[in-house]
């Protein structure tokens, strides 16, 4: 397993450097190349009226967004640093739209978190959630603040689904570098989602693992598994993402839609 090309998503929120430092560091381990990416949509005015008017405001909206592409595009160079190599995407489009489609051809795409008091990224931030639905590639979820990932201590939250299965695989090239890797398996029924199976195709993979089965959480599935990450030191999460349907988890609440908003370490998460 090998990461070549990974993809930052860019925009203009308090977040954004740290998450081009995060990205960059981890372009610099895995000698993979950075490219980082960002839309903004040109807004534009209702055709009625003076279209004279209606002509300047879209004059104005396209010049803003120019504007905001190019400094999107400098913060971008700046906080990239030394990287093994960089590129720069961006367009006056739809920024979830453009991520996704951008990333065939990316092997991993690093976005940020979307708390409720992470603040407002602006028009070229992208939902993590939404992406994740669409992308087709495994997402880093990134925590503001968080400026480097060295993943030396991993926590899989493992539930037997697809996602979950697809997550570890995305994960390996995190895993076979870490130093401990911990199966945490949350839920009465823990001893019935083959997490020693789990370990043991880890270990295949020369992957020092143990398995934990976290049988009575005394909370929600994700608090158990954020604070069984913070008792083991962990900076990494990995997980399966919406293994019920995205509706559902945000109608009734899901480890997903908890950790997305909540996790104060880096997740990395497939669907």
């Amino acid at each position: 397993m090998k990461i070549s090309n990974i993809m930052v998503s860019v925009d203009l929120g308090a977040a954004a450097a740290d998450r081009v430092q995060l990205a960059a560091s981890l372009a610099g381990r895995f000698e993979a190349t950075l490219t980082g990416v960002a839309a903004r949509p040109v807004l534009a005015p209702m055709p009625v009226g003076d279209m004279l008017e209606v002509e300047r405001v879209w004059a104005i909206e396209e010049r803003l967004a120019d504007e905001q592409l190019a400094a999107a595009k400098a913060l971008f160079q700046r906080e990239a640093g030394a990287a093994h190599g960089t590129g720069w995407r961006s367009a006056p489009t739809a920024p979830l739209i453009y991520l996704a489609s951008a990333a065939r051809a990316a092997d991993l795409v690093v976005v940020g978190r979307n708390g409720p008091a992470d603040g407002d990224p602006g028009p070229m931030g992208v939902p993590a959630g939404a992406l994740l639905m669409e992308v087709g590639r495994p997402v880093l979820i990134a925590p503001p603040g968080v400026e480097s990932l060295a993943a030396r201590r991993v926590v899989v939250a493992w539930k037997d689904t697809r996602e979950a299965r697809r997550a570890v695989h995305d994960a390996l090239p995190f895993l076979t570098r870490a130093d401990e890797v911990h199966v945490a398996v949350v839920g009465p029924g823990a001893d019935q989602e083959g997490g020693e199976d789990v370990a043991a195709y880890l270990s295949g993979h020369c992957v020092a693992v143990t398995t934990h089965l976290l049988h009575r959480p005394e909370i929600g599935a994700a608090d158990e598994i954020l604070r069984f990450a913070h008792r083991e030191e962990a900076d990494l999460i990995v997980m399966g993402a919406y293994g019920h349907s995205r509706l559902r988890e945000w109608v009734f609440g899901g480890a997903t839609r908890e950790v997305l908003t909540t996790t104060p370490i880096c997740c990395l998460m497939s669907h």
